[in-house]
């Protein structure tokens, strides 16, 4: 099975790969919007700017081929922090006017916005280990039980629309979303790669759900 990680120009594509080494995944670092076609399910990975990252990706050509391969041929996709984030409609970061938020990738319904102006009373960025709640039931939660801790860095978070597609929730002064899924399209709102065995589990989850 060939996992690929999009390599738009931004992320810890590092840490994503070792950690899919890890669990016995050989990964490809896809650079070409093309190779999509040879991959059985995609990570989407990101860290930065909501806007200058939908930019790239839609400059370079990636979004018309992830949005493809999520809805039209049902591949499983993983967004990771801010790759989470670009699977919503809309996202207010990097814009002036926030009457003008910048399109996501519109695979699960929903909108990107600052965690300050929600009321969050904490620091943010949020950086460090948080844990989560699980509010749905569902494989990629496999054998991670309510307070499981895993590590966020973030400023925005993603306002999902539909309480269905939420799987996990965080307490940081606000409540917000760790995890989503839809369908054959996931995100995670935390690093796996970076949160110890709990984060490789969420990955390795990741994998099984490819392989159905």
């Amino acid at each position: 099975m060939n996992v690929g990680i999009i390599n738009y120009g931004v992320g810890n594509l590092g840490s994503v790969y070792r950690a899919l080494e890890n669990l016995d995944v050989e990964p490809l670092l896809i650079t070409n919007p093309e190779d999509v076609e040879n991959c059985d399910s995609l990570i989407l990975p990101g860290v930065g700017n909501f806007k200058e990252c939908k930019t790239i990706l839609d400059n370079k050509g990636w979004t018309t081929q992830i949005k493809e391969a999520a809805l039209i041929k049902k591949k499983p996709i993983l967004g990771i922090c801010l790759g989470m984030q670009l699977l919503a409609d809309y996202g207010y970061e990097g814009v002036l006017d926030n009457n003008s938020p910048t399109p996501g990738l519109g695979l699960i319904s929903g909108e990107v916005v600052q965690m300050k102006s929600f009321g969050c009373k904490e620091r943010v960025p949020h950086m460090g280990w948080n844990s989560i709640k699980i509010t749905r039931k569902s494989n990629i939660l496999d054998e991670i039980v309510d307070d499981t801790d895993f590590y966020f860095v973030h400023s925005y978070f993603f306002s999902v629309k539909n309480e269905s597609d939420i799987h996990a929730i965080t307490d940081y002064s606000i409540i917000f979303p760790a995890i989503v899924g839809k369908d054959n399209i996931w995100g995670t709102q935390f690093h796996p790669e970076k949160s110890s065995k709990a984060g490789f589990k969420i990955l390795n989850n990741f994998i099984k759900l490819s392989k159905c």
